[in-house]
């Protein structure tokens, strides 16, 4: 397997055509099943004249090339892609190569990476190109040796005749096979025939990645370009005073010091030069919104909490009745800091804005909307405008903005000149769009035989828009429940942030079922399950998750884990439904030294089908580590609109010697693939904090953890 790396689209083709003919095909990613395939001349793709949404080649040697649209940021979809098309295809692995496409929305949809959700959206679309070239290289076949192509079958990249031994390679009939009709319609494989998928395939780049080969937005250099870094206002609620920039313009390197919005750029030769000149820049900022430290977003959260002015997301039944007609009311409260992308690669993006148009290249979730913003910030056609993916060192939601897009295209526009613009780590953590910071409160009403006849949740947060999912289960499964939501509109920059707003969501919920099941008496596996038997035989309103789907991940976790069987080990239980898929977790802990120590996680997943076996596992584990880092350590707080951590020796991200021990299951259901990059993130903390509680009976509601009085304490 090898990856083509920086190719344009003219290049991709003359690479996939040869003086010796071969088959092309270009798909369509914008039909719902890619049914308008065309099948076009080597001259034609050596000219770069074709106009296509997507392309599959072929070429005589047996090479299979696949344009690949989507940004890679570690969710595996540049290995999975071609793994799908390979599979209907009956390729050989080995022979198959990569190339990473612009952005082009006339030819691609949904260029994006987040939401969980590339390989659903192009999972039918994939298969049916790979199929497509089987049937034509069968047909090819059957026409040389005037058989049935009913009596012929395809093994990795051969085209056989059981009847007589005879096979041919896919190579030997691209160009014969290219002059074979497209059908409108083919048979897809069965997925018990499935040879590739569901199997375990190193990622497409490891080799350039361990190798440090030029694959990230750092890495990229164009030929007479500048760097350039921004001093950017140092707290939320400041406006550029004045700038004193002699001492910066006076030293080596330094081209220019440009002044534009509240920001402060300084560029010159090299990335060492200006941000030892950055240092030397004398800027003074006046307040235009207020200051807000951690400790008014206390107060506010109080205040939100007892609001008057809440808005109803989500009621069923009377709920009033059922809590004044309680055996037992519980009632708590769980709060989530602010928290940074703190990606491994700080933002940047290369930018050069000519007369003709500009070019754009750089680590972007979101390349269409960077070209739009772009093209609406300059008042030229988005067509002006080019993107260039390079592979993302780590997103998170952050990459979804294109701050730092616009930042290269309009400083670019200014000096006339072609510019990296470049973030430190400081730049990354200080001026984010960050998780929003939220508080829950929680009530639940128990009746004498311990059931849940009521439920009420209420949702406050920073800039985080609705902070609730009242579709999410319990609901459906209570008969009384409401949940609202009020908001706070701070001057700090909030975003997505991987699985937005489950991400800490789910550890307040199910922390709070957990806290449910014992007030009631009830295993807390137990508990869940007969919430969703209830929800199943006598539903409340619209369900909008799986309850077959939940229940099924439930066993499997309780299975693994040998729930409620073990000695010494305290178990905790989460589960939860986000963007399309279900996971469930059981953390353990055991007592060290009177301390409570996470030694393992069992993690079982209910993606749909899984096609990279490698890719999936590493998708849960990370999203396990990640979910589990931040739940314990980190925090992000503020002082006069100011954030008080600024690099990773003051934000408390995990270790590799505190990562736990993760065995990971799937629920091999058969079904689609629904999407895996960040539904393994939400449980995590739950079950961590609900193996604590079991361990220590001290109940874990704010993060990070290790600040809690309740951890120190034990």
């Amino acid at each position: 397997m090898s990856t083509l790396s920086k190719p344009s689209r003219r290049n991709f083709m003359k690479l996939a055509a040869t003086a010796g003919g071969g088959l092309f095909l270009g798909f369509s990613w914008t039909g719902s099943l890619a049914s308008a395939l065309e099948v076009v001349s080597d001259t034609a793709i050596a000219a770069g004249e074709i106009n296509f949404n997507s392309y599959l080649a072929l070429s005589p040697d047996g090479i299979l090339t696949i344009l690949s649209p989507n940004p890679e940021l570690g969710q595996n979809i540049k290995t999975s892609f071609p793994m799908i098309v390979a599979e209907e295809l009956d390729a050989d692995w080995t022979k198959v190569k990569v190339v990473q496409a612009p952005l082009d929305t006339k030819k691609f949809e949904r260029q994006v990476t987040g939401g969980s959700g590339a390989v659903p959206h192009s999972w039918e679309r994939l298969r049916k190109a790979g199929a497509t070239a089987r049937h034509m290289l069968v047909e090819a076949a059957a026409k040389r040796w005037k058989v049935p192509a009913s009596a012929l079958k395809t093994e990795n990249g051969f085209v056989l005749n059981p009847a007589n031994g005879k096979k041919l390679s896919y190579g030997e009939l691209a160009t014969e096979a290219s002059k074979v009709p497209v059908p409108e319609n083919v048979k897809l494989k069965d997925p018990k025939d499935f040879k590739l998928i569901g199997t375990a395939v190193r990622n497409v780049d490891n080799h350039e990645m361990v190798t440090g080969k030029p694959l990230y937005g750092l890495d990229f250099y164009k030929e007479g370009m500048l760097f350039a870094m921004i001093q950017r206002p140092t707290a939320f609620g400041l406006k550029l005073k004045s700038v004193d920039a002699a001492a910066a313009k006076a030293m080596p390197g330094i081209v220019d010091v440009v002044t534009f919005k509240n920001n402060v750029a300084v560029v010159g030769k090299s990335t060492w030069q200006v941000n030892k000149a950055r240092k030397a820049l004398k800027v003074e900022y006046e307040p235009e919104a207020a200051l807000e430290s951690s400790a008014d977003h206390d107060r506010i959260f109080k205040e939100l909490l007892n609001s008057p002015n809440a808005e109803v997301r989500r009621k069923d039944g009377d709920v009033e009745a059922a809590f004044k007609s309680a055996a037992k009311v519980i009632k708590s409260e769980y709060q989530c800091p602010f928290l940074s992308h703190s990606p491994m690669e700080p933002m940047n993006f290369f930018a050069h804005v000519r007369p003709d148009g500009v070019e754009l290249v750089g680590p972007t979730q979101t390349p269409e909307r960077a070209r739009d913003q772009v093209a609406e910030l300059l008042k030229i056609a988005p067509k002006k405008v080019t993107v260039q993916l390079t592979r993302l060192g780590g997103g998170f939601g952050r990459r979804l903005s294109a701050d730092f897009a616009l930042e290269a295209a309009e400083l670019s526009s200014i000096i006339k000149a072609p510019v990296k613009v470049i973030w430190t780590r400081e730049d990354d953590m200080t001026g984010g769009t960050y998780r929003p910071a939220v508080r829950y409160r929680f009530e639940a009403a128990l009746d004498a035989n311990g059931n849940m006849i009521g439920y009420k949740l209420r949702g406050v947060g920073m800039n985080s828009g609705n902070p609730t999912r009242e579709d999410n289960f319990p609901s459906g499964a209570v008969d009384n429940l409401l949940i609202d939501s009020v908001e706070h509109k701070s001057p700090i920059t909030t975003g997505p942030w991987r699985a937005p707003i489950t991400n800490f969501l789910a550890f307040a919920e199910q922390s709070f079922l957990d806290e449910v099941a014992h007030a009631a008496g009830k295993d807390p596996v137990q508990f869940r399950l007969e919430l969703l038997d209830k929800a199943k035989k006598t539903p409340v309103g619209e369900i909008k998750y799986d309850i077959n789907r939940m229940k099924g991940v439930i066993e499997l976790a309780a299975e693994k884990s040998g729930w409620g069987k073990k000695k010494g080990v305290a178990q905790g239980f989460s589960v939860y439904f986000s963007h399309r898929s279900y996971v469930a977790q059981v953390g353990e802990v055991v007592m060290e030294n009177k301390k409570p120590v996470l030694t393992k996680i069992y993690a079982a997943s209910d993606c749909g089908m899984v096609v990279n076996l490698s890719g999936a596992k590493q998708q849960v584990c990370g999203g396990i580590v990640d979910g589990l880092s931040h739940a314990m350590y980190s925090n992000l707080t503020f002082k006069n609109g100011a954030p008080e951590q600024q690099n990773f020796n003051s934000y408390r991200l995990i270790r590799m010697k505190e990562i736990p021990e993760v065995e990971v299951h799937f629920v091999n259901n058969g079904i689609d693939p629904t999407g895996l990059g960040e539904p393994a993130l939400p449980p995590t903390g739950g079950a961590v904090a609900n193996a604590i509680f079991k361990a220590t009976g001290k109940r874990l509601r704010s993060q990070p953890f290790v600040e809690q009085e309740e951890l120190k304490t034990v």
